[in-house]
C-alpha cells in the first residue's frame, strides 16, 4: 500500500452504507410477534404496500423478498406482454435480447437471463452515469425487433428520463425501471419507480431505507400487481385445496421484515437529507483536487445514496487491473482508485470500486454492448479496452464509491477526506 498517511484509524469502522435503526423498527416487529403474523401475511405488509404507494405516486404496489424477485417478476410479465405465454419449460423471455444498463449491479441484468433472454449492454453518459439515450436509440436501430428495456437509476441519481422515454415510446418498447437504489429521487418532480410500466424498489440492508431485506413491486396496471402477487405465493389457484395451473415463486415479503420497513419509511426523507450533507461535505472538502464527484444532471433530485468520485485522466498514475487482483505505481501528485480505497481502508472505513460494467463481467462478457463514438455511432463490441467510446468503463477504471454512511460524523468524514488529500501528496 502506497498511503503512509498519520491519521488515527476509527475505532469503530465507518461503512460504505449500513442501516440506521430509529426504534420504531422493532414495535412493528414485536408487533408481528405478539400476534403471532410471523409468516407472508399481516398488517405490516399491507401497511408498507399502502405507504410506497401514497410516497412514490403508483396505484399499486406488491411487498416481495427481494427487490431481484420483483425484477424477475417483472420480467416475466413484459416478455408475456411482448411475445406471448411460452411454452411450457421456457422462460417469458427465451431467445430474445432485452436492452439494460451496462453501469449497474448484476441484480438488474440475471432476472432477464432467469427468463431465457439476452442482455444487450448499453453503454453509458457521462452527465448522469445512467443509460446513454443515443447509444440506445443505436441499439433499436441495429435490433429493431427488441421491445424491452431494463433501465437502472445508479447510486441514486435519475436517468435521463424525457429523452429515454421518448425512444421506448417510438419504439413501441416496455420500459422496466430498476429504482433499487434510487427510492425517494425525482425527475422533474416525479419519483423513480413510476416511469416504467413495472417498477422495482428495494429494502436491502444497504439502501436509503431497509428491512434488512425485501423489496416491492410497483406499478399502475392492476392487473400486473394481482398477477405478480400470485405468482409470489407460489402460483396458487383460487380453491379449496393446493390448485397450480402455473409457475410459482415463494417470493412474498415476511411480515417480520414487512415491520422494519414499516419503522424505516417516516425517515425515508430523513436519510435523503443525511445522505445530501455528507455529498455536499465531499464536494466542499475536495475541490482543490483533480476528481470530480458523480453528476448531478438538471432536472434531477438524487437521494444521494452514495457518493462517488471520478479521477481527472491527468491526474491517473498507473495501474492494472485483472480479474481479481490489481497493481499501480504510486506517482506524485496522483492517484488511482485502489490507492484510495487502501488509504481508507487503513483508518478502517469502507469505500469500493464503482459497478464493474455488465459487458464486462466474465458470464457476460460475450453479449452484444452498444457504445457510440465521437460522431454519434455505435459499435457492437464484447470488451473495448481503452477505448473513451466506452464510458462505463473509464468511469469504472477512474472512479470509487467513498464512505457514504449517514451515521458517519462530521469529523469522520474530514478525516477520510485528509486521507483522500494525502494519496495525490
Amino acid at each position: 500500500m502506497a498511503f503512509k498517511g498519520n491519521i488515527t484509524p476509527f475505532e469503530k469502522k465507518v461503512w460504505l452504507a449500513s442501516p440506521t435503526m430509529h426504534g420504531e423498527e422493532i414495535q412493528f416487529v414485536q408487533e408481528a410477534y405478539e400476534t403471532n403474523w410471523m409468516s407472508t401475511v399481516g398488517k405490516n405488509i399491507n401497511e408498507v404496500e399502502k405507504l410506497a404507494c401514497e410516497y412514490i405516486g403508483c396505484k399499486y404496489a406488491v411487498a416481495l423478498s427481494a427487490g431481484t424477485a420483483s425484477l424477475h417478476l417483472s420480467a416475466k410479465l413484459a416478455g408475456i406482454e411482448a411475445y406471448g405465454v411460452p411454452e411450457v419449460g421456457h422462460g417469458a423471455l427465451e431467445g430474445k435480447k432485452v436492452f439494460c444498463s451496462d453501469l449497474t449491479f448484476d441484480a438488474t441484468v440475471n432476472p432477464i437471463v432467469y427468463e431465457g433472454g439476452i442482455p444487450v449492454f448499453i453503454d453509458t453518459e457521462r452527465e448522469s452515469w445512467n443509460m446513454d439515450p443515443v447509444a440506445l436509440e443505436k441499439a433499436f436501430e441495429i435490433y429493431p425487433d427488441v421491445r424491452i428495456v431494463f433501465l437502472a437509476h445508479l447510486y441514486g441519481t435519475p436517468a435521463k428520463m424525457d429523452e429515454i422515454m421518448s425512444i421506448i415510446n417510438k419504439h413501441h418498447a416496455i420500459l422496466v425501471e430498476d429504482a433499487a437504489e434510487s427510492m425517494g429521487a425525482t425527475y422533474k418532480g416525479i419519483q423513480t419507480g413510476t416511469f416504467g410500466k413495472y417498477n422495482t424498489i428495494s429494502f436491502n440492508g444497504n439502501k436509503i431505507i431497509t428491512g434488512s431485506a425485501g423489496g416491492m413491486f410497483l406499478s399502475d396496471n392492476e392487473d400486473a400487481a394481482n398477477k405478480v402477487r400470485k405468482w409470489s405465493t407460489q402460483a396458487r389457484e383460487n380453491a379449496p385445496w393446493y390448485q397450480h395451473e402455473e409457475l410459482g415463486y415463494n417470493y412474498r415479503m415476511s411480515n417480520v421484515i414487512a415491520g422494519v420497513v414499516r419503522g424505516q419509511f417516516p425517515h425515508l426523507d430523513e436519510h435523503i437529507a443525511q445522505k445530501k450533507a455528507i455529498y455536499m461535505r465531499y464536494k466542499e472538502g475536495l475541490k482543490d483536487l483533480p476528481i470530480t464527484l458523480n453528476p448531478i444532471p438538471d432536472n434531477t433530485n438524487p437521494n444521494y445514496w452514495l457518493t462517488s468520485l471520478i479521477i481527472d485522466e491527468t491526474a491517473m498514475c498507473k495501474q492494472v487491473r485483472g480479474e481479481r487482483d490489481f497493481a499501480y505505481i504510486p506517482e506524485e501528485g496522483k492517484s488511482c482508485p485502489q490507492e484510495i480505497l487502501d488509504a481508507i481502508s487503513s483508518i478502517n472505513a469502507e469505500g469500493r470500486p464503482i459497478w464493474k460494467p455488465m459487458h464486462m463481467q466474465p458470464i457476460y462478457r460475450l453479449n452484444p454492448f452498444i457504445v457510440r463514438d465521437g460522431n454519434g455511432r455505435a459499435r457492437t463490441n464484447a470488451y473495448i479496452d481503452g477505448s473513451s467510446a466506452d464510458v462505463g468503463m473509464d468511469i469504472f477504471n477512474r472512479g470509487v464509491c467513498l464512505p457514504s454512511d449517514n451515521k458517519m460524523t462530521e469529523d469522520q468524514q474530514n478525516r477520510i477526506i485528509e486521507v483522500i488529500k494525502a494519496c495525490f501528496n
